[in-house]
């Protein structure tokens, strides 16, 4: 009990320390516990989820199948079940704007990607329809309701029987808009008024558990031949299942490396901390010994600093991310994903991993500082510690340098060699912590960028999408049209080896110049008639450089699965919906005809764009239009998803940081007790010692800045990687900007502390300062 009191008064006389240490772990704890239960709670859900409701394990499709057709293929080996349906796009029109449906038919035993009902009842009979909740609450849509779609140049009338969501579209597209994009469900007994006759499109397939997809898929291709068959995409690389798996991995390497940098800078501090507490009451500790305490016992009571301070943090961090972090990620989550039910809630369990991790570090600190020192014996460790020798430093060795240096910065170059490691173990801190202020604003900053990219690269006003079929030669164009270009945009499959990318390739006219390229450097480049343009976040995952060939194979029903080989002309930097880039004159080489569908139109001025607009909304061959801000959408919904966790990253980087110079400038003052009571014996006044503590701390924030230039460019580059996708780019490189608000604030953080440091100064005693060795 006398040692826990010693314990609370060690504290106590350095409050201010401890305090920090705290906060360093409860920072640590607070990452740790919202990334796991994050990451762990989606996982575990998702697993479920998919399993319960099946979701598929093969989708195939043909241009149309039989019911006959699908029993046939259910006979192949490694299919545990299949089913059909039929599947069709369809539009919505409203006021104002379009929306896009898809419409899947409901087989009549349902096994595979069943529904979760939110309200009402499945459709069940051929003028009754269900929709996607989301898409039904942005559209004020109510069971019972009546809903008129579009499809095929026809008009169609259902009545909502039913609110739900489907296992197949837990992510629907990248920015979850389900404003402009919805889901919907029919009964079997709608498929032939629907096609003009009875079949399928699609089948969904459940495979035998185990049983190797890439030879199942194989084998349906061999026995599909004779049928209209088109392509298949396995779970694993539909949009939906890649995109949740993505993020799961993401956030579960996050909770490991984020944590892990932050106790590993309260194991630094707590080093520091450690062996200047242990090293100040060498008396106390040969007293203890002279009194019969074990050694163990000695070092268990020093070790109980570090163990209460992880406790403590450990129980703060746990708290914080139960009332910040959890409510934001489950609104983030709400936003990214469609997973009726799913809620986010800290276990218990999550808090004991920071305790258990903090902690070992800090008693691998205690053993580390005190194990010397109680290897001595009594009378010797009340004996006070020898002072080291000096020897002379290599600067003190070049003649006419050392005479001519000023004494105080004599006394700075000294203590800092005296103390090297020490010296090393702080400015290894202080690495640390800027690497976090370089990482956490350059990733905001990257972000950042992606969302203003949008303006350099379009510069049109409107994109005109028009319906299937339209003839864009016979269309007559209204005035006020500065410039337009036609385009048009192919679904297609990136080929790698074995491996296959879902992409798009759009192609358009050379001189097109309301879509602007630019490579790595920012450099402007052209489309050219003997290649394609490559996104670079294609050519980083796939190694693609310019002159290679790469394999394109186009997946609308029309091209039959036709793949060809094209040259690689450039690669393109596209932050945002990166697509392949291609002229009419170059596919023509693989004997494809260009057939435009859309249309970008440049105005003359701001009042013939509302014209414009308004001659489009009413042309009936019109399918969608689209303006820039639509493009931004995706930017800034990847912006809005993770600013959040950056900001807080920010703001903890810069705690950590404060915490983390504090503390060890507190501790390298507290050691020089003796020397600074001298000075001051000297003559020397507060505002000189001041200085002395200050310019020694600039000097080792500065090497430290030096050396964690190079480090945070290495680890902004794995974030980068772990943010990134083929789908996705983000710019890999760190702003000047950047670099010069991180230093600065490092700095800034330096003065700061020692400004608090200043008190301490003046409460310095000469006389016991000065008497402490006696």
């Amino acid at each position: 009990m006398k040692l826990f009191i010693k314990l609370i008064r060690d504290i106590k006389q350095s409050l201010g320390q401890f305090i920090a240490l705290v906060v360093v772990i409860a920072v640590g704890t607070f990452f740790y516990a919202g990334l796991v239960t994050y990451s762990n709670k989606l996982s575990a859900y998702t697993e479920n989820y998919f399993r319960e409701h099946r979701l598929s394990d093969l989708n195939v499709y043909y241009s149309q199948i039989s019911k006959e057709d699908v029993a046939g293929l259910s006979q192949v080996e490694g299919i545990h079940k299949l089913e059909g349906r039929y599947t069709f796009d369809a539009t919505q029109v409203f006021d104002k704007d379009k929306a896009s449906l898809k419409v899947h038919s409901i087989p009549v035993n349902n096994e595979i990607n069943t529904l979760t009902m939110i309200e009402g009842n499945p459709p069940s009979t051929k003028d009754e329809i269900l929709l996607d909740s989301h898409y039904a609450k942005e559209h004020q849509y109510h069971v019972g309701d009546q809903i008129s779609i579009h499809t095929n140049g026809r008009d169609f009338t259902f009545t909502i029987s039913g609110l739900g969501e489907n296992v197949e579209y837990a992510k629907k597209n990248d920015t979850q808009d389900h404003k402009a994009y919805g889901i919907a469900y029919m009964a079997e007994a709608t498929i032939p008024e629907m096609a003009n006759g009875f079949y399928y499109n699609e089948i969904m397939m459940d495979a035998v558990e185990g049983y190797d997809m890439d030879k199942l898929g194989k084998a349906i291709e061999v026995q599909s031949k004779p049928l209209t068959y088109l392509n298949q995409v396995s779970k694993e690389r539909t949009f939906n299942y890649s995109k949740i798996q993505e993020t799961i991995y993401n956030n579960g390497m996050m909770s490991k490396v984020i944590p892990f940098v932050l106790f590993l800078i309260s194991a630094i501090i707590v080093f520091l901390a450690m062996s200047r507490i242990i090293d100040s009451q060498r008396n106390q500790v040969g007293i203890m010994k002279a009194l019969g305490v074990k050694n163990r016992t000695i070092m268990l009571h020093y070790m109980g600093y570090p163990v209460l301070a992880g406790i403590v943090g450990s129980i703060l961090g746990y708290v914080m991310a139960a009332v910040i972090f959890i409510p934001l990620v489950t609104a983030s989550s709400a936003r990214s994903y469609s997973l009726p039910g799913i809620t986010y809630s800290l276990s218990f369990f999550s808090i004991l991993p920071p305790i258990i991790f903090s902690s070992a570090f800090g008693i691998l600190s205690c053993y580390l500082s005190g194990r010397t020192l109680l290897k001595e014996c009594a009378a010797q460790a009340m004996r006070p510690k020898p002072p080291k020798k000096m020897k002379k430093l290599l600067i003190e060795r070049v003649p006419g340098i050392w005479s001519r240096i000023p004494y105080s910065y004599k006394l700075i170059i000294r203590n800092i060699g005296l103390n090297k490691q020490k010296a090393i173990a702080s400015s290894v801190g202080v690495v640390i912590s800027t690497v976090l202020l370089i990482t956490a604003f350059g990733t905001q900053m990257a972000l950042l960028k992606v969302a203003n990219q949008i303006e350099e690269v379009y510069s049109y006003d409107l994109r005109i999408n028009y319906t299937m079929g339209t003839s864009m030669d016979a269309l007559k164009l209204p005035s006020g049209i500065k410039n337009s270009y036609r385009l048009s945009t192919f679904p297609v499959e990136f080929i790698k080896d074995e491996e296959h990318e879902n992409a798009t390739l759009v192609v358009t006219e050379r001189d097109n110049h309301l879509i602007h390229f630019f490579d790595e450097k920012d450099n402007r480049i052209s489309l050219e008639d003997y290649g394609v343009l490559v996104p670079k976040s294609y050519a980083d995952k796939y190694h693609i450089s310019e002159g290679d060939t790469i394999k394109i194979k186009f997946v609308a029903p029309e091209f039959k699965n036709k793949s060809v080989d094209m040259k690689v002309l450039n690669i393109s930097t596209q932050f945002s919906n990166p697509s392949f880039y291609s002229t009419p004159a170059y596919l023509k080489n693989f004997g494809i005809d260009y057939s435009p569908s859309s249309l970008l139109v440049e105005s003359n001025s701001p009042a013939d764009l509302i014209s414009l607009r308004s001659f489009f909304e009413q042309d009936r061959q019109v399918d969608t239009m689209a303006d820039k801000n639509d493009l931004k959408k995706s930017a800034q919904y990847m912006l809005k998803q993770n600013s959040f966790v950056f900001i807080m990253f920010i703001i903890c980087a810069v705690i950590l940081s404060f915490g983390a110079i504090y503390t060890i400038s507190s501790i390298n003052m507290y050691e020089r007790n003796r020397e600074l009571a001298t000075l001051k014996v000297l003559g020397y006044q507060k505002n000189k010692i001041n200085r002395l503590i200050f310019l020694e701390n600039i000097i080792l924030t500065t090497f430290a800045v030096i050396v964690a230039l190079p480090v945070s460019g290495y680890t902004f580059t794995l974030v980068v990687k772990a943010l990134s996708s083929t789908h996705q780019q983000i710019p890999d490189q760190v702003n000047l900007s950047v670099i010069l608000i991180s230093v600065i604030l490092a700095f800034l953080l330096t003065v700061l502390s020692n400004l608090f440091l200043r008190r301490k100064v003046a409460k310095i005693h000469m006389i016991e300062s000065l008497k402490s060795i006696e």
